[in-house]
């Protein structure tokens, strides 16, 4: 499989345009901005940091920018991996990103279901959510630039 993706007719484009990867790059960049920007200031709020703000309507401004970041990330990543998907499907540092992704998507989803509405002051369990959360996010990024020079 790994090997009709770096065959495929995006690879070959990828690789025989110039700006491609390096805008894909950067998109991916931006998105982690928006994604880990906006959810870590709405960890950071039901951590106690900035009291008075509202957290419904903190939450109400950057959800639609993280879920736009999250979009983003996932397209520039496809393309990303699809320039270069041998090297990174072979790579601990990736493997380790997607599980971190995916333990984050998990935690962000049992954090929506599993409360009413956002109320303050956060309960024990949402502030655990929103510190592992913010956690896994910033490792997310952490991996995503070690792979570049491992």
């Amino acid at each position: 499989m790994i090997a009709t993706i770096e065959a495929s007719a995006l690879a070959r484009w990828i690789g025989e345009t110039a700006l491609v990867y390096p805008v894909a790059n950067t998109a991916h960049v931006i998105g982690a901005i928006l994604l880990v920007g906006g959810i870590g200031l709405l960890d950071l709020r039901l951590l106690g940091y900035g009291r008075g703000i509202s957290a419904p309507a903190l939450e109400r401004a950057v959800t639609p920018l993280a879920l736009a970041g999250f979009a983003v990330m996932v397209i520039s990543g496809s393309i990303l991996f699809a320039a270069d998907a041998r090297a990174l499907a072979g790579s601990s540092l990736f493997i380790a990103k997607l599980v971190l992704i995916a333990l984050a998507g998990a935690n962000a989803v049992a954090f929506r279901l599993g409360r009413p509405a956002l109320a303050l002051p956060a309960t024990l369990s949402m502030r655990v959510m929103a510190a592992g959360s913010l956690i896994l996010w910033i490792g997310v990024v952490i991996l995503g630039r070690l792979i570049a020079y491992f």
